[in-house]
């Protein structure tokens, strides 16, 4: 990949990620990096209108393995498209949501199975994982306040489940960033944005040093 380094950013919805991740761009920019920060679902042409029905409010009716393979659909398109080449350039991306989000909401929340849903998306992606995933750890209690607060957010179809569900995504999130502990590391998303950003920023830059000699 010529020293490109592939960066996710999961979490539950209110966590975040969105804020964090614009103030990493700027920092890292500001200091001449190549950084690309995108999206999934979505990123590109394709992409984003995959994603328009995934969360479009009125697809009440989506079964649970269509929304899997969506998503899954949205990620190759995007990864070949975008992902991949930025990558061979040698630039950083910063990905919020990747595979990690289909294990946890598809997988665990929604009763599909993870190891099922990772089969699909491996498929999908050909083994192209991140070097590093932030977990942004939050009470779907806490996320979804935010989320009320904030009018201007999008609101989609996921931010619509029950309760219930958004704890089961959190249980998911928890169990993968266990089971990949390697790989995912947990933030505690609760404390004051400065903390959170202070924190992810350190963790990036050890992955910097350790990926890009």
């Amino acid at each position: 990949m010529n020293h490109g380094l592939f960066i996710t950013i999961e979490g539950p919805e209110g966590a975040g990620k969105t804020t964090i991740i614009n103030m990493l761009t700027s920092r890292l920019v500001s200091e001449g990096l190549e950084v690309v920060a995108t999206r999934e679902p979505g990123g590109i042409e394709i992409a984003e209108q995959i994603r328009e029905v995934i969360l479009n409010k009125e697809n009440t009716a989506m079964d649970a393995r269509t929304e899997a393979l969506l998503y899954a659909a949205a990620r190759r398109q995007h990864l070949v498209e975008k992902v991949a080449p930025a990558l061979k350039q040698g630039k950083i991306i910063i990905c919020d949501r990747f595979i990690d989000s289909s294990l946890a909401y598809q997988g665990h929340a929604r009763g599909l199975g993870i190891e099922e849903v990772l089969t699909i998306n491996q498929f999908a992606i050909e083994n192209m994982m991140p070097q590093l995933t932030l977990y942004f750890d939050l009470a779907p209690e806490i996320g979804l306040q935010r989320i009320n607060r904030h009018s201007g957010r999008e609101v989609n179809r996921l931010d619509l489940e029950t309760i219930e569900f958004h704890r089961k995504v959190r249980e998911g999130y928890l169990l993968l960033a266990e089971r990949f502990s390697g790989r995912i590391a947990r933030i505690d998303a609760s404390r004051p944005l400065e903390q959170v950003f202070n924190e992810a920023e350190g963790k990036i830059k050890d992955a910097i040093s350790i990926h890009r000699p």
